[in-house]
């Protein structure tokens, strides 16, 4: 760069020689070399200024545009070099009063990361000790893999568990946050609720999924994120259930019984207060299901649901209920009871002989299989097989489990004459006891088709009129007198009438085919109270013996009869039921009549 001299030869010559100041020359030339470095330094600071403005707001303009793409797509997780985008969360599930029977519980689930393992061996060792069902020596072995990286040692954990492991001090021992299915009372409802489990699972998070029951059945709706905080309110009663499950369990015990169920229905909304089956399980723990032996015999079996039997002689209401809708017969027609009932080389007889005729009232009372298919004969194969199949006998019953649309019932591959009669008195047609109480249902409330429901109900939807209200009347003194007369003599209570009807059905014989010597299923189908229905109550007992006679006693008044009757005594109170005399009771018959 060549720079201008401030004093220049020439012109202070010539300005000498004009008579001026040559010093005048030099402080103009200083005065424009700075204006000169002045502007050069003002335009070398604004382009750096331009430079950093133009960084800046590329900066800004990269942030903001991945900080947009990251608010628009869905959060995910890296985990274990995957993707993740799993919800644990899960609806409560509660009974009719607002009391807790599921709910999601935080807890953590324990993992092994080995790259990250000071002492390996020493770790197992400790976890061995912790969980007693861990192998030390194969943990050890799993640890000290080098083709092994990540490990999954326990699901979930307790709070003295966690605290355990994490006293271990292992760094390469790490826990997930998760959230697990919580049932506060263990066996409480256990076929009802049915159970929960992991599905998909990550490090931070696992699926929480329904495998039977109504949490499977829900399934949609209670993972369904927009209705989580609102609990699925069931019909259940949880105390009127521990009282049944408590008084089914000890009658079971009592008369060595195989199994036991019990459902308690409102006659006229459908819903089920009450449903127990045993041998039951702890939904916390659901065993596996079995690989061997009979069904029936697994506590994962509802028998209430799933368990389609010959029922026997409570079936007899509804031959009796189809007599008097034809009009074919009143209570007081007289019916042939002479025995045994021939038909071809099949014989038809009673557990006595209750003489040569009876009227239809007390072909119920003294439950007389003779009288039974003497009603039914005149009416018919196709008349029966309409008016069962409009009580719901001959398709699944339609409960909100995920069990029940599995379990279909039996019926006889030809409708013959002699299906006719067998049915009419509980044999040849096999139907569930939830099915069993839902007719009764019908039978009691004025002969409106009852569909049952595990899901609370705000009010009564009226079904289908399946018989006369006059011959609801009808049934419910003839159940009544059942119990004051004639089977169910056990069923009474003071305070509380109640109206009922036994079934001792002889057990089939899977195997050898026929039925099992001295194996019996015994059912009582009850209604309290009596004279105005309110609920039904269906107990099933799976082989009972009273043995507290001189000889084995097993048809249902020794054994159904008293465990039902304490049933009702317990519950009766819970549910809100005001003790009557029996001369009220008999006076509302009269007048309804």
């Amino acid at each position: 760069m060549i720079r201008t001299p401030l004093r220049p030869l020439a012109r202070v010559l010539k300005a000498r020689a004009s008579g001026q100041d040559p010093d005048q020359i030099e402080q103009e030339n200083l005065r424009l070399r700075r204006e000169v470095a002045r502007d050069t330094a003002r335009i070398r600071a604004e382009g750096r200024l331009l430079a950093l403005a133009l960084l800046f707001l590329s900066a800004f303009v990269v942030l903001g545009a991945r900080m947009g793409l990251l608010a628009a797509t869905t959060p995910l997780e890296l985990s274990r070099g995957v993707l993740e985008d799993i919800s644990g969360a899960r609806a409560d599930i509660v009974d009719r009063h607002g009391r807790v029977l599921a709910t999601n519980l935080a807890t953590h689930a324990l993992y092994a990361e080995t790259r990250r393992m000071v002492d390996p061996v020493r770790a197992a060792q400790e976890l061995a000790r912790i969980f007693p069902d861990i192998d030390g020596a194969r943990m050890a072995e799993r640890f000290t893999d080098k083709n092994r990286r990540f490990i999954w040692i326990r699901t979930r954990l307790s709070p003295e568990q966690m605290q355990a492991v994490h006293d271990i001090g292992e760094p390469g021992l790490l826990f997930g946050p998760r959230e697990m299915r919580l049932y506060p009372n263990g066996r409480m409802a256990a076929h009802v609720l049915g159970g929960a489990s992991f599905g998909q699972q990550g490090v931070r998070a696992a699926e929480v999924i329904g495998v039977a029951g109504v949490e499977l059945f829900f399934e949609d709706r209670l993972r369904d994120l927009a209705q989580v905080d609102q609990p699925l309110q069931l019909s259940l009663d949880l105390t009127v259930q521990s009282a049944v499950t408590e008084v089914l369990e000890g009658g079971k015990r009592m008369l060595n019984a195989r199994g036991a169920t019990a459902v308690l229905m409102d006659v006229h909304t459908g819903e089920v207060i009450s449903l127990v089956s045993l041998p039951d399980f702890d939904p916390n723990n659901r065993p596996p299901p079995p690989t061997e032996g009979e069904p029936a015999d697994s506590p994962l079996f509802n028998r209430a649901v799933q368990g389609y039997y010959e029922l026997g002689s409570v079936m007899k209401t509804f031959a009796v209920a189809q007599g008097l809708d034809s009009g074919r017969v009143t209570p007081g027609s007289i019916i042939d009871t002479r025995g045994p009932l021939t038909f071809g080389r099949f014989r038809i007889r009673d557990f006595r002989n209750y003489g040569p005729q009876l009227s239809v009232k007390d072909v119920m009372v003294k439950s007389s299989n003779i009288g039974t298919a003497r009603i039914m004969q005149p009416i018919g194969a196709t008349a029966q097989r309409e008016f069962l199949d409009r009580f719901g006998f001959l398709e699944p019953m339609p409960l909100e489990l995920a069990e029940a649309a599995r379990a279909r019932p039996l019926l006889p591959a030809r409708w013959s004459e002699l299906s006719v009669m067998t049915i009419s008195y509980g044999h040849g047609l096999s139907t569930s006891p939830l099915a069993l109480a839902a007719g009764y249902a019908t039978l009691v409330n004025g002969g409106r088709r009852v569909t049952p429901t595990l899901l609370r109900q705000d009010q009564v939807q009226p079904g289908e009129q399946v018989i006369a209200p006059r011959t609801s009347d009808q049934i419910r003194l003839m159940l009544h007198q059942v119990v004051q007369e004639g089977t169910a003599s056990f069923a009474r209570i003071p305070g509380y009438p109640v109206g009922g009807k036994t079934g001792s059905a002889d057990k089939p014989n899977p195997r050898g085919g026929g039925y099992k010597k001295d194996a019996v299923l015994a059912t009582f189908a009850s209604v309290f109270p009596a004279h105005e229905p309110r609920f039904v109550l269906v107990v099933t007992l799976d082989e009972p013996v009273d043995t507290t006679g001189p000889e084995p006693r097993r048809t249902a008044g020794w054994t159904a009869v008293p465990v039902s009757a304490e049933i009702t005594r317990r519950v009766a109170p819970l549910l809100g039921l005001r003790p009557v005399s029996l001369d009220i009771a008999n006076a509302s018959f009269q007048q309804g009549h």
